[in-house]
């Protein structure tokens, strides 16, 4: 038997969500929307919403090595350099070099939770 679901998105839990909230609100440039502060709050955009959380206390430890898993928040932008440009200026440099992929151009970063991001551009058609 097959579940029917109905929309998905994907959640990021830290112990001090209000840093990751400020992050991606300054990352985007938008007001999350709801936003209970250090409860949840979320941005959407361009199909995608994120949501953030802090977990519950009783919760905290299935959270704790969320950063070491394969999950990757992929990004597409218009101007890879000017979105580097950006991450430098919140504080969170990409520690790498642009990497050239099958897609298009990306690099890696990461939120202050530890959470990778790949900002890529992809090729002109």
């Amino acid at each position: 038997m097959v579940f029917q679901c109905d929309a998905a998105f994907v959640t990021l839990a830290g112990a001090n969500s209000q840093v990751l909230v400020e992050f991606y609100r300054q990352l985007f440039g938008i007001e999350p929307q709801p936003n209970i502060p250090n409860v949840y709050s979320e941005f959407q955009i361009s199909g995608l919403r994120l949501g953030i959380f802090t977990p519950k206390k009783s919760n905290e430890k299935e959270f704790s090595n969320q950063a070491k898993t394969g999950l990757s928040l992929c990004l597409q932008v218009n101007d890879l350099e000017a979105a580097i440009s950006h991450l430098h200026s919140l504080g969170y440099p990409p520690p790498g070099d642009i990497l050239t992929a099958s897609h298009g151009r990306e690099i890696y970063a990461y939120d202050p939770a530890g959470n990778r991001l790949i900002l890529y551009q992809p090729y002109s058609s």
